[in-house]
């Protein structure tokens, strides 16, 4: 049998390049360091009241006005989801001694946002499921990738039990994010110091983000008739949604983007911060917004999976992501995917899903 394709990485991209794969018959394999799928998506759910419903720390939305290419798998995979609620008005927080402004936005003012019942993870859970058994190899950390003279790749894992294996590959694709490809995987012979250079310039996309979700009983805010959407110049978080899942339990959530940098938050500590989070919702939304059912906080800055050190410095603006250059002895034997490869919805699940395509479409061609 022909040596697998190796995709390192079990998040969105590398799952659904495990799919396309698997589905035209193209023998593969799926190492992941996580003890989980899903890399920076993550629908969880309070041990202790798990009948209030799932919400996502990680990637919350898709835009199907823009995004076809994850609308056409939602639809092809019968992946339930919803409109993000935007209904009501929205609140604007200048100082937290003046009550924050209350302004109805224009019917239509924002563009339509869908979120799936269950969290992200049930879009994840729909594309594993149409992997074979055992592609997927969880707790499996890749440490080296070794080119050899006649052309063979070796990959070199690690196993959670410590034990280290080699992997034979006849190509491989990087579904994981840039910086940790620098950082943590060795080539032998090396990168080219222009391929090195741009995978450590290319910020994660989240990495220097935390994301907090207070769940309460029910969303009690939309009686008062607003949204649930709010901005803040005051903080800690400087922008807010309503994340109340669609399902029977009535239960409500609004969750929130910090402004706080990610050395604040770390200086704080979690419990100081999720407890200021407590006091800016009260400030926002009344005296109710302190019967918080649950609080769910996710620091991804902490995430070794997902974080480099440099992901620590906020980001300024938008990062530019797309392919890195490739050339040498490593150019058809490595491709990139993750939502950093693409240049168009890089940061999005849209940019996940394409990048995978895209991956596939060069393992094809090199193996023409």
């Amino acid at each position: 049998m022909d040596n697998p394709v190796v995709i390192v990485g079990a998040g969105l991209s590398g799952l659904r390049a495990a799919s396309l794969l698997s589905a035209q018959g193209t023998n593969c394999k799926v190492l992941e360091a996580r003890d989980r799928i899903g890399g920076r998506v993550l629908s969880t759910s309070d041990p202790n009241r798990p009948d209030l419903g799932k919400f996502d720390l990680g990637p919350t939305w898709y835009w199907p006005q823009y995004e076809s290419t994850i609308k056409s798998l939602v639809n092809e995979l019968k992946i339930g989801t919803f409109a993000q609620h935007t209904k009501g008005a929205m609140l604007s927080e200048r100082s937290q001694h003046v009550p924050p402004e209350r302004f109805v936005l224009p019917e239509n003012s924002n563009v339509r946002s869908n979120r799936f019942i269950g969290g992200v993870q049930s879009l994840i859970d729909a594309v594993a499921d149409t992997i074979p058994a055992g592609v997927v190899e969880l707790e499996t950390r890749v440490t080296a990738i070794r080119l050899d003279g006649d052309g063979a790749i070796t990959v070199e894992v690690v196993r959670a039990d410590g034990r280290r294996i080699e992997v034979s590959t006849r190509a491989v694709i990087l579904a994981v994010p840039p910086r940790l490809v620098a950082r943590h995987i060795n080539f032998s012979p090396s990168l080219p110091k222009n391929s090195i250079t741009d995978l450590k310039n290319k910020p994660t996309w989240m990495a220097g983000q935390a994301k907090a979700i207070a769940v309460y009983d029910r969303p009690f805010w939309r009686e008062s008739g607003l949204s649930g959407y709010a901005t803040s110049w005051v903080g800690p978080l400087q922008e807010i949604h309503d994340a109340s899942p669609e399902s029977e339990s009535g239960s409500g959530a609004l969750f929130g983007f910090f402004g706080m940098s990610a050395k604040m938050r770390r200086e704080m500590g979690e419990d100081n911060v999720k407890n200021l989070v407590t006091k800016q919702l009260v400030r926002l939304f009344g005296t109710s917004a302190q019967n918080v059912k649950a609080m769910l906080y996710k620091d991804w800055s902490k995430d070794s999976e997902t974080a480099a050190e440099e992901d620590l410095e906020p980001l300024r603006e938008f990062p530019i992501y797309g392919q890195p250059p490739k050339s040498g002895v490593w150019e058809k034997k490595i491709v990139f995917a993750g939502t950093e490869a693409n240049s168009q919805y890089g940061g999005h699940l849209e940019g996940a899903l394409l990048a995978a395509e895209q991956a596939v479409y060069e393992i094809n061609k090199l193996e023409e």
